[in-house]
């Protein structure tokens, strides 16, 4: 049985629901819960939901019907996106669930608990707060060496297969002067990277007129003394300018990767997608990057099997794969959502068709993966080590292209977390990369270790 002020909390989705879980678990903590590892030992179960795919919201439900019997003296709660487009009737489908929150309202989240705690069956919160709803008071990081930080929220294109602009609402961005004061602060507590967040943060719009885009905000993020590397996502290719590759370029703390998600490579269902731009358009975007003084790694999005994708279609979209060769891929079966324009179209893709397409897709991305990787090996690269892997005795980093690579270092070294180490490739695998340090591979030269 679970006993005093505890909590679980659960994370489905994106780095934004990743965010979105550190100002919760900090606002809990600010009430005097204690976070604990399992659900059963916990008084409040929470899952901070994503509803971009079927398959995450389902996710949630399984979670809550393992607790449907035997929840007695536990409450539950449902936040983010599910909550938000589902609204009360998640009490309908889950009634032992006594919270339903969306990610608009986490700054009413004391209030919220402060009800369940005063004997309220159901809470919800569900209207956005006044102001910039996306901040909280609290935020408890987990990572002591890479922070997110919320720049814009909500979205206000209308792709068809998307349900975002529901869940999130409408672009709120944030002022400038708050995000470089909160940059500055993290900085000064030992931050080295910070990642800016949004649905989409190229449209960023400073409400105080001091940054006048998001270019403009990423060069007065870049001059923050403190900060090794900073990171952003997601863009929109529509909003995409080439002032943002020439900050890039121009300060080398802005990371040397762009996720510019394009989801299909024919016209034809871009315009069905209504995605705003076309091919060409995109292939020009990409042209600006590779264009660059700087080598850029290039990752996307790809759905295929949206209603009307023909396979001339899919092909355009492999060719297209052929014609950017993209450093990673995230690719999906489309996935009907609700209150998306997408429902009315015609020409839906049986899914047995869909999954074969997927999987030629997802093998040729396998393929390039593997070219592209092997012909770091050999290269030196500076990575931000993210933690160690016990079982291989090797330290897990990451590189400026965002690229995973696992090394070896000189016994003795000590905790390598949190710091910047010089690593040459000797293998590559289609995800992730294999090095020694540069120290490591001295020592072995020498003759002082390793074989």
């Amino acid at each position: 049985m679970p006993h005093g002020k505890t909590f679980y909390l659960e994370t489905f989705g994106c780095q934004m629901n990743v965010h979105d879980s550190e100002k919760v678990v900090g606002t809990l903590t600010s009430l005097g819960y204690s976070r604990v590892d399992r659900p059963e030992e916990a008084s409040l179960v929470l899952y901070n939901t994503c509803s971009v795919r079927d398959k995450a919201e389902q996710k949630v439900y399984q979670r809550l019907q393992q607790f449907k019997r035997g929840a007695r003296g536990r409450r539950f709660a449902v936040l983010g996106c599910v909550a938000q487009q589902q609204g009360r009737r998640i009490f309908e489908k889950a009634p032992h669930v006594a919270l339903v929150c969306g990610s608009a309202s986490y700054s009413q989240l004391p209030v919220l608990v402060s009800r369940l705690e005063s004997g309220d069956q159901r809470v919800t919160g569900l209207e956005p707060a006044n102001g910039e709803a996306f901040e909280t008071s609290f935020t408890r990081r987990d990572n002591p060496h890479r922070a997110y930080v919320t720049i814009i929220e909500g979205c206000d294109k209308s792709c068809a297969y998307c349900i975002v602009p529901f869940t999130r609402g409408k672009e709120r961005s944030r002022a400038s002067g708050s995000i470089l004061e909160e940059v500055r602060s993290l900085a000064g507590s030992g931050y080295t990277e910070v990642q800016l967040l949004g649905q989409n943060v190229n449209s960023y719009r400073d409400p105080s007129g001091e940054c006048a885009d998001f270019a403009a905000l990423l060069a007065s993020v870049a001059l923050i003394s403190g900060l090794r590397r900073v990171r952003f996502a997601t863009s929109h290719p529509r909003d995409f300018s080439r002032s943002i590759v020439d900050v890039i370029d121009a300060h080398p703390v802005l990371c040397d990767h762009v996720h510019l998600p394009v989801q299909s490579g024919s016209t034809a269902v871009l315009e069905r997608m209504r995605r705003l731009y076309t091919r060409d358009d995109y292939l020009r975007r990409i042209e600006w990057l590779k264009g660059a003084r700087r080598s850029i790694a290039l990752t996307s999005d790809v759905i295929v099997g949206f209603p009307g994708e023909t396979e001339k279609d899919f092909e355009q979209t492999l060719s297209l794969l052929e014609e950017v060769r993209f450093d990673s891929l995230f690719s999906f079966k489309y996935s009907p959502r609700p209150n998306t324009s997408a429902l009315e179209l015609d020409g839906r893709v049986p899914q047995e068709e869909a999954g074969r397409r997927l999987t030629l897709l997802q093998e040729k991305q396998r393929a390039i993966q593997i070219q592209r990787n092997s012909g770091l090996v050999g290269t030196l690269h500076e990575v931000m080590v993210e933690g160690f892997n016990r079982p291989t005795g090797q330290w897990i980093g990451r590189t400026s292209q965002n690229r995973v690579l696992n090394f070896l270092a000189p016994p003795g070294s000590g905790s390598l977390a949190g710091r910047y180490v010089e690593v040459r490739v000797t293998r590559a695998g289609p995800n992730s990369l294999a090095g020694e340090s540069v120290e490591q591979a001295r020592i072995c030269s020498n003759g002082l270790g390793g074989s």
